[in-house]
């Protein structure tokens, strides 16, 4: 145990050295190699281009390049088609030779998966932005989509939204970056891209709604081919509106970088100058999340200060610092400043609802989300600020509070960004192979929220846990775990879960959490440590396997302590491994990506996890 707390002291004293002087704790959030690819691509299309910059993004694209010539989309993870695609698309632009070896290897690898043509539709929509793919390979989105009733608009993710308005400018006036035929990527094809008859697949079955969306496709096409001129500029100017009142803040189209440039591209279609105030201003925010040394450059696909000072502040408390600390005054101050008081798109299915959450970024005023929220109500419920700041923290956390319940979906769960996003039909639309157009209800914010409410007094009497608790047992999976949509992946579902029924006082004797219990005991490796890849996100037989990590070893040890299991081998074994495998600095080495954007498509590594997750999981142990 001397030994336990002395890793804890270790990592407290090295995660408040990287305290920001405002008050917040933020680590690089980082993604695979697509986003610098689409950079490339972005400032060769713009005509910005700094050689410098550039050849330092090809240098990191070269680091990340696997040994078959492809690009993985998570660390450890095998070249995936869409990812190679963009990056050997971008390394040509960057002016890479073709008879490069890696150029070789990277064309052999795209051609024997079939070639450009089975790339997915995020791909072609950047291809075709430079002739590279013909438009009928890419979904017909006609603007006038943004005349339909704004429910329709709204019964998609917040994501898919602030990505989609901007591509239906970009679709109406299709922009193009003209290249030469050396310039340009035909040897990615199999065949001639023009001779391609079939861009996408439908369902074998007659009735389906993949084979209704793509029968709507074909109208909508036929349509776009002879548009009404009024109708199609009234929906071009209702587009353009719609995204000039999300660009006000200062992070940015939904800070994340997907809208940003995006937003970029459907401003210069519309004919706004490079030098215009709006495009030079989302141009210095995209310039923002790059992350440059003196060899290499990458941009991150969004920062994450209050989710990072959110979980540093309940690691600090619940390992033994004092709550009155001035760091954790400090960052608690930050928090509440930081608390939203006007409304957002989830305002559509919550009319009237008061604002009060939280976003993930520095500003996203039009976009809190729940999981941040549950995450800064816990954070500040632990901080003591000084009496004459009491009623400031009360009032910031019942008004959080207040509109993190009404968030509940019918279901009785929550997902992240909106209330009842959940008609998951609308995933079979061309536009969304990456199957995650929606925003429903999920374990892993539904237990955050289940837990914010035990830690408040509230119990499962409560008709809001009472639901929620309905929920999660419904989703519980077979084997006893969860699974995990914002982390990788069945072992961050399933610890979140235990959490919260620890918290809420639910009976951790009860057979379905002895189940859940069992199976985070049958995955730990023989090194004390549990892992798991993004891979487990294809099927099950991949939950729970994966080689050790600091963060999933964590998040099992948590789970175990929230069941009673403190004085269990299990614990005991996971400890010893965190303790042995600290740095002499405090923090722990870990390069797998634990996070999740998009299952099967987008993965994250969280730099700051591997911090504040060993040292939560050590503070508790010691409970």
């Amino acid at each position: 145990m001397e030994q336990v707390r002395e890793a804890i002291r270790k990592s407290q004293e090295y995660l408040l050295k990287q305290q920001a002087p405002e008050g917040f704790w933020v680590a690089e959030l980082e993604a695979d190699s697509t986003l610098t690819s689409e950079c490339l691509m972005l400032n060769h299309f713009l005509g910005r281009l700094d050689l410098a910059q550039e050849r330092k993004a090809v240098r990191y694209l070269l680091q990340k390049q696997l040994p078959d010539g492809g690009w993985p989309i998570y660390h450890g993870g095998p070249s995936e088609l869409s990812c190679t695609v963009k990056a050997y698309f971008a390394l040509k632009l960057a002016g890479e030779p073709l008879e490069a070896p890696h150029m070789e290897k990277a064309r052999a690898n795209i051609l024997s998966k079939g070639g450009a043509v089975k790339a997915n539709v995020f791909t072609r929509i950047a291809l075709a932005l430079f002739g590279q793919c013909p438009w009928k390979g890419v979904p017909a989105m006609p603007v006038e989509l943004a005349l339909l009733p704004r429910t329709f608009l709204y019964e998609i993710s917040y994501w898919s939204r602030t990505v989609l308005m901007p591509l239906l400018i970009i679709f109406a006036k299709r922009p193009l970056r003209r290249l030469s035929l050396e310039q340009g990527i035909r040897e990615l094809y199999v065949a001639p891209p023009e001779e391609v008859a079939e861009w996408f697949e439908g369902d074998k079955r007659w009735m389906s709604w993949r084979n209704v969306f793509l029968g709507l496709d074909r109208l909508l096409r036929a349509y776009d081919a002879h548009p009404m001129k009024r109708v199609r500029a009234k929906a071009l100017k209702r587009a353009e509106a719609w995204i000039l009142e999300r660009m006000r803040g200062s992070g940015g189209l939904g800070a994340i970088y997907p809208a940003m440039a995006n937003s970029v591209w459907a401003l210069v279609a519309l004919g706004y100058p490079m030098d215009h105030p709006l495009v030079a201003k989302a141009l210095r925010e995209i310039d923002e999340l790059i992350v440059e040394d003196d060899d290499s450059l990458h941009p991150q696909p969004c920062f994450s200060p209050v989710w990072d000072t959110a979980n540093a502040i309940i690691a600090l408390v619940d390992s033994g610092l004092d709550p009155s600390h001035p760091l954790l005054q400090r960052a608690a101050r930050w928090l509440l400043s930081q608390q939203i008081a006007t409304v957002g798109d989830w305002a559509v299915k919550r009319p009237g609802l008061t604002p009060g959450g939280w976003y993930f970024q520095y500003e996203n005023t039009f976009y809190p989300d729940c999981d941040d929220t549950a995450m800064v109500l816990m954070a500040l419920h632990r901080v003591k600020l000084p009496t004459e700041e009491h009623e400031i923290q009360k009032e910031g956390m019942d008004r959080g509070f207040h509109w993190l319940l009404g968030m509940q979906s019918k279901n009785g769960g929550w997902g992240a960004y909106d209330a009842d996003n959940d008609k998951l039909f609308f995933n079979e639309i061309p536009f969304a192979d990456h199957k995650a157009l929606l925003d429903p209800p999920t374990s892993d914010v539904t237990a955050r929220v289940l837990e914010l409410m035990g830690q408040l007094g509230y119990d499962r009497t409560f008709p809001p846990a009472s639901k929620a608790l309905d929920f999660l047992k419904h989703e519980q999976e077979p084997e006893g775990c969860w699974y995990g949509r914002w982390g990788v992946n069945y072992i961050y579902g399933t610890w979140s879960v235990l959490s919260a029924l620890n918290a809420i006082s639910e009976d951790m004797n009860q057979p379905y959490v002895r189940r859940a219990v069992q199976w985070l005991k049958a995955t730990q490796n023989p090194d004390g440590g549990w892992g798991e890849t993004c891979k487990s996100y294809e099927g099950k037989a991949f939950a729970g396997v994966g080689e050790s990590t600091p963060s999933q070893t964590a998040w099992a040890l948590l789970g175990l302590l929230a069941a009673g299991e403190a004085r269990s081998e299990p614990v005991r074994r996971g400890i010893r491994y965190l303790v042995t495998r600290q740095r002499d600095e405090g923090d722990w080495v870990e390069e797998s990506f634990t996070g999740t954007g998009f299952p099967r498509v987008f993965y994250l590594r969280y730099h700051m996890y591997r911090i504040y997750f060993p040292l939560l999981a050590l503070g508790r142990a010691l409970l």
